[in-house]
């Protein structure tokens, strides 16, 4: 996983437990593709500031998930859910009986939706 889309993905999982100044320096950031030096401009502090700001939140976000693992969770949920979505797509449909068939479909439509909304 980058580290754009992990940073991502851990601010929606922790970002509420960052200072607000973290938050919004790592929203802007990896959220809205600012770099330092537009995010110093838009919050009138130093690149220094931005920076060093940027970097303790984000080893704040990972110690959060070193100790939750709730981000681990998520992907694990997720490729279990495309896992099972591959095994399904192999039945052999045409071997069952119509009304097998139709509710496997159903199965087949709600996994999809499921692996692709986690």
């Amino acid at each position: 996983m980058n580290k754009i889309y992990e940073t991502s993905l851990l601010l929606d999982f922790y970002g509420q437990l960052l200072t607000e100044r973290q938050y919004e320096i790592l929203d802007l950031h990896y959220n809205n593709d600012f770099t330092l030096t537009e995010i110093a401009e838009q919050l009138n502090i130093s690149r220094q500031g931005v920076y060093d700001n940027e970097k303790r939140g984000r080893a704040q976000l990972i110690e959060y998930e070193n100790k939750l693992g709730l981000l681990g969770k998520f992907s694990q949920q997720k490729q279990k859910a495309q896992n099972v979505l591959v095994m399904m797509k192999k039945l052999k449909l045409d071997k069952l009986g119509k009304d097998n068939v139709d509710i496997i479909e159903k199965v087949i439509t709600e996994i999809e939706d499921l692996a692709n909304n986690i």
